[in-house]
């Protein structure tokens, strides 16, 4: 546990908007800045007063290069105010968060600005490396004649199959296996079924749906793009998800044999979020009220090939520095790599030979209430920007527990690579 108080103050994201044919209508700069001014509006304080904005990003555009001080600089936070970027794949925005933290507990800042952004669908068509090298010998080249002696031995495959930037950022570069090939280790491993799978899915949307109806989703701030259009909530939640239409979806990392659809995998998504952690001096500078505090945090790390058993990784640990068991917490957000991971996840507590292989523990650590967890959907519904998940599941957590009355609640990912990520939080009465 920490020992001073990080309190959360505030904090707001934009709607999350599925990647479909092309770039989307905005940049990722641009979503963040929309998201943290409607923030920082709304607060007693200027944008000058703050005292550092950390910004977790996966996948920065070029002319994005350190988006942390970027989007401060156009959130008006002024020349002084430092901006900086963290990467840490999928937990972005919660490596950002962690960061202001150490910060706040050391006493360089009183006053942060956190969160994490990304524009998955504009991730970059990259050439390859023999286009690389065709262009360098082209550039090289003197005279007009030998410049078309070297045209015409290129090979129009070189220039039309481009590498997909977002499929090597989705490729764990060490065992060299898709993120949703994890997810398919864990489905073969702990016996997760294809209608398992598509029924988690399917809740996943549902409570979104329900969700949205009673309100639950106040963090959300409109957006507008460049040509007046107005984006309002999270375009991938499906009134239609149903089982029979999953069950149409041929598998998509693993197709011979596999389970795993882009129906019951996270969402392909633009989006960005914020919080504003503060100090206790902080706030009783500026007399803010506040959503929460974060109690401890923790990370971890583990076999890339089973990385979707990050959260029991990282929260396991957590759960026994603070003396809880899975039941004494009051809610989850367990993001939604893949339903296949969410599941594997909650057969490892219940394992004992997955506790004491995975965790060092004698026997398994039980069985996590499925009510309290992801109560109002998670990223298969939503979506999952990368850089921006994390920051997101922290700050919807605290309104879960405070609609329900307070309590501790966790928030955790897996993390490409094979990591784990994990928040313990509490909500303000």
């Amino acid at each position: 546990m920490f020992d001073r108080t990080i309190h959360v103050v505030d904090g707001a994201r934009s709607p999350f908007l599925k990647a479909r044919s092309g770039p989307g209508p905005f940049a990722a700069s641009d979503l963040a800045t929309q998201a943290g001014r409607a923030l920082l509006l709304r607060q007693p304080f200027l944008p000058t007063d703050l005292d550092d904005v950390i910004h977790g990003c996966a996948a920065p555009t070029p002319d994005e290069t350190n988006i942390g001080r970027m989007v401060a600089l156009r959130l008006g936070c002024g020349a002084k105010v430092p901006g900086w970027t963290v990467m840490r794949n999928c937990a972005s925005g919660m490596q950002a968060i962690d960061s202001a933290i150490a910060n706040i507990l050391c006493g360089r800042s009183q006053l942060v600005l956190a969160g994490g952004v990304d524009a998955l669908s504009r991730a970059p068509l990259l050439y390859s490396d023999a286009m690389v090298r065709w262009f360098a010998g082209m550039m090289a080249l003197k005279t007009p004649a030998a410049k078309l002696r070297h045209f015409l031995r290129l090979r129009p495959a070189a220039l039309l199959s481009p590498v997909i930037g977002l499929m090597k950022g989705l490729t764990d570069p060490v065992v060299g296996l898709l993120m949703g090939q994890t997810a398919e280790n864990l489905a073969w491993r702990f016996g997760v079924s294809r209608r398992q799978m598509d029924e988690y899915a399917v809740q996943s949307h549902q409570r979104a749906l329900a969700a949205r109806a009673a309100g639950h989703f106040a963090e959300i701030v409109p957006v507008v793009d460049g040509s007046g259009a107005v984006y309002p909530e999270d375009d991938g939640v499906r009134a239609d998800a149903s089982l029979e239409g999953m069950a149409k979806l041929k598998p998509f990392f693993d197709k011979p044999y596999g389970a795993v659809t882009a129906a019951n995998s996270s969402q392909i998504t633009d989006g960005a979020a914020w919080l504003l952690l503060a100090s206790d001096a902080a706030v009783r500078r500026w007399n803010l009220k506040t959503l929460g505090r974060i109690v401890d945090s923790h990370w971890a790390g583990l076999d890339p090939a089973q990385m979707g058993l990050g959260p029991v990784h990282a929260s396991t640990p957590l759960l026994a520095r603070n003396g809880l068991a899975l039941r004494d917490v009051a809610a989850w957000e367990l993001n939604e790599a893949f339903a296949a991971q969410v599941l594997g996840c909650l057969a490892a507590w219940e394992s004992d030979e997955a506790c004491r292989q995975e965790l060092g523990l004698p026997e398994a650590l039980g069985a996590l209430d499925p009510e309290r967890l992801n109560v109002d959907g998670g990223a298969i519904a939503l979506g999952h920007p990368v850089g921006a998940s994390g920051a997101r599941i922290v700050l919807h957590l605290l309104h879960v527990l405070r609609r329900r009355g307070g309590g501790r609640g966790i928030a955790s990912l897996c993390i490409g690579g094979g990591l784990g990520g994990a928040m313990l939080v509490e909500a303000t009465p």
